[in-house]
């Protein structure tokens, strides 16, 4: 085979296996490009957030202070069982000790409470009660003791506020009152009773 027959012959080979070449050729550049792009991330899906518990205690209690570091509230109970869907701790026997800015104590106990993570909104259930033992007053004199009772007290901590739907007695040193609905303020010192309302007072001494 002499050198002419011998080129016309490599150019054939060439011309049948070009596309062959070229083919492969494009295809590793695909998978260059493929490996060198950027990786898109993947829809993330947001985990639900379970109803159910998600940690337990027994014999426990929990204090909350200011950024100052006085003592706001100390909660206590004999179980306890946090609810991460809306963060609310549910406490069983529980007594809840807030202590205000003058250091006046007012005791909170229950069969039951749910409280939110701050111990500032606490619902009671079940001998429900609220004690504010008598305070000094600015003007002088003093403010005699509060107590609220009921199978339900709803009460706003950091409000120093006592609300109910339901029936619920107020003893306010020795007078005593009834209604079925129920709000109280120790902001204003105002208590407003719906409903079928009792009250029996005491003479002043």
């Amino acid at each position: 085979m002499d050198r002419r027959r011998m080129l016309r012959y490599g150019r054939d080979q060439l011309s049948a296996w070009l596309p062959v070449l070229l083919m492969g050729l494009f295809a590793l550049g695909t998978w260059w490009l493929v490996r060198s792009a950027p990786q898109f991330l993947e829809p993330r899906v947001e985990k639900a957030v379970s109803a159910k518990p998600d940690y337990f205690m027994q014999d426990f209690w929990v204090r909350s202070f200011t950024p100052e570091g006085r003592l706001k509230s100390e909660l206590r109970g004999t179980e306890g069982r946090h609810y991460p869907a809306d963060d609310t701790l549910e406490v069983m026997q529980p007594r809840i000790q807030s202590i205000d800015e003058q250091g006046h104590p007012t005791v909170v106990t229950a069969q039951r409470a749910i409280s939110n993570a701050g111990v500032s909104e606490v619902k009671l259930y079940g001998k429900a009660r609220v004690v504010r033992e008598p305070v000094a007053k600015h003007g002088g004199g003093v403010e005699p003791r509060l107590e609220f009772r009921g199978e339900f007290l709803h009460a706003f901590m950091d409000e120093d506020r006592v609300s109910s739907d339901q029936p619920v007695e107020l003893q306010r040193g020795d007078d005593q009152f009834t209604g079925d609905v129920f709000d109280y303020s120790d902001q204003t010192g105002i208590a407003n009773l719906q409903g079928r309302v009792r009250g029996v007072i005491q003479p002043r001494r």
